[in-house]
């Protein structure tokens, strides 16, 4: 039975993890309970130096559900960042890993049929919104244009498919063949060589706090997208330095 790992990046998420770490919990015993994910799975929350009381949750999670590890980074190294360092923790354990972010606008349910795809024999399934009609005018047009402005850049990205998405072992390991800093992993993610599902979903609102995407950040993004689709890919995974401060691992 595969090992398969929910990796959560936190940042300042002290509003939500009380909310969202529970269902996430939920969602890996079912999973366990259908025999989709092994009895050694486990929920990674990686907290991305944040400044509120974040780590200080994860520790208490940590303390009470055996299920739940923590990875602490000593600053703030941003989302993408977060999310890989979570990946490479969980390949050192899992046969495959998960990503969701904290706040559950990505629909947990979902990764049920992400694990029954893996299960299948598909090393990288996606998550791709069913539908942006949630979205206003404004938050249509300018995602539509982004996704276009990153494939000009020679990058194949999925349209509407954001960092939710399960990979196998494999996959990060080819994955971390173009590095491991300050990637844009959407893009990067469709030249692994390896098959790819989708699994279509709703998005819903954010369970509580704010979103942590600046505009600042999001043209950093979109700047990286831009030159994903440029990048070289080593013969062998390229492992940098990942800022890891503490690790509470079961």
């Amino acid at each position: 039975m595969n090992t398969i790992d929910l990796v959560v990046p936190c940042y300042n998420e002290e509003a939500v993890l009380p909310v969202s770490a529970p269902v996430l919990l939920g969602v890996l015993r079912e999973l366990v309970a259908l025999g989709l994910a092994g009895p050694d799975s486990r929920l990674l929350l990686v907290d991305d130096g944040s400044a509120d009381g974040t780590w200080g949750l994860i520790e208490g999670l940590c303390a009470r559900e055996p299920e739940v590890c923590g990875l602490k980074l000593r600053c703030n190294r941003g989302h993408q960042n977060a999310v890989m360092a979570g990946l490479l923790t969980a390949a050192r354990h899992a046969d495959a890993a998960v990503t969701i972010d904290a706040d559950l606008q990505d629909d947990p349910q979902a990764i049920a049929d992400m694990a029954r795809q893996f299960a299948a024999g598909t090393p990288i399934v996606c998550g791709v919104r069913a539908s942006r009609a949630s979205d206003s005018f404004l938050k249509r047009v300018t995602a539509r244009g982004f996704y276009v402005l990153v494939r000009l850049g020679g990058a194949k990205v999925i349209f509407d498919h954001a960092d939710f998405r399960l990979m196998s072992r494999e996959a990060i390991r080819r994955l971390s063949c173009f590095g491991t800093e300050d990637l844009f992993l959407r893009g990067l993610v469709t030249r692994l060589g390896l098959p790819i599902g989708t699994v279509r979903y709703d998005r819903s609102p954010r369970l509580a706090g704010e979103s942590k995407y600046t505009l600042k950040k999001m043209l950093h993004l979109a700047r990286r997208g831009f030159q994903s689709g440029r990048m070289k890919m080593a013969q062998t995974p390229q492992i940098g330095e990942l800022y890891i401060e503490r690790e509470l691992m079961q």
